[in-house]
């Protein structure tokens, strides 16, 4: 009976502790930081992967082309975003929260190049499913 109680309370401890990690990754990834990143690690380092879930389903992606303008989907972005798989790009990357409130959030992704920069602005929507980009902007200078 002794042995019953100790092996019932490890796995009663081995779950608890489960169970509080997946609960820690899913808080991270309700965060304002965490689409923010995400992105970051798709468009610099070619980690693609997560994008999907941190880009809401009607997402409008503009770019400019000269004097272009340029606008794509959710998926035309994806797809056209497939390429960049796992290159990493020679650039440095930051990015900067230009506004917020509860709700909504603008936030500034410069990625500097030799002689040129990516300046992207992703505007972001809290929702129950955490912060979601619902438009990118990106210009070349």
């Amino acid at each position: 009976m002794k042995t019953l109680k100790t092996i019932t309370a490890a796995v009663l401890t081995v779950v608890s502790f489960s169970a509080f990690a997946a609960n820690g990754i899913r808080n991270d990834k309700l965060k304002l930081s965490y689409p923010a990143q995400t992105y970051v690690d798709a468009m610099a380092h070619g980690k693609i992967n997560a994008l999907p879930e941190v880009l809401d389903k009607e997402i409008k992606y503009t770019t400019t082309h000269g004097k272009k303008i340029l606008s794509f989907n959710k998926a035309e972005m994806l797809k056209s975003i497939e390429g960049i798989r796992g290159v990493e790009q020679n650039c440095t990357t930051e990015y900067n929260v230009v506004e917020s409130t509860p709700t909504i959030s603008v936030v500034k992704v410069t990625m500097k190049y030799d002689g040129f920069s990516k300046i992207t602005y992703l505007n972001m929507a809290n929702t129950a499913d955490g912060w979601k980009i619902t438009s990118i902007a990106t210009s070349f200078i």
